[in-house]
């Protein structure tokens, strides 16, 4: 990537089950799901197929993370790098819902940056 146009972040949280990569898609969904851009096609080369995408997760237990999840929540763009690092946060949900998949009352965080551009 050569050129960089926009970076957008997002956050997600799985309260019950404790599930990292539930909450690292929820946070990838989040980062792109309130935008609009319309002149991607005119900004970049060869329009939406030329547009690259990098993808930063900061997570608790990143190394849980399925990637291909990940990937899936992109409808286009080529995807150059999903990196992971530690990070994101754990907090106390209050209840453990044994119901729900929890083995505890942990809530787990996730932040994600979507870098765009050709």
């Amino acid at each position: 990537m050569t050129t960089v146009l926009f970076v957008e972040v997002g956050w997600g949280a799985d309260q019950h089950g404790q599930n990292v990569t539930k909450a690292a898609v929820r946070a990838a969904r989040n980062a792109i799901e309130f935008n609009s851009i319309p002149s991607i096609a005119k900004i970049v080369p060869g329009g939406y197929r030329n547009m690259l995408l990098r993808i930063n997760i900061a997570a608790p237990h990143h190394d849980q993370i399925d990637k291909d999840a990940i990937t899936a929540v992109f409808p286009y763009g080529n995807i150059i790098a999903v990196d992971l690092q530690q990070g994101g946060a754990i907090f106390d949900s209050g209840i453990a819902i044994r119901e729900m998949g929890d083995s505890s009352s942990d809530m787990i965080v996730v932040n994600v940056a979507v870098t765009v551009g050709y």
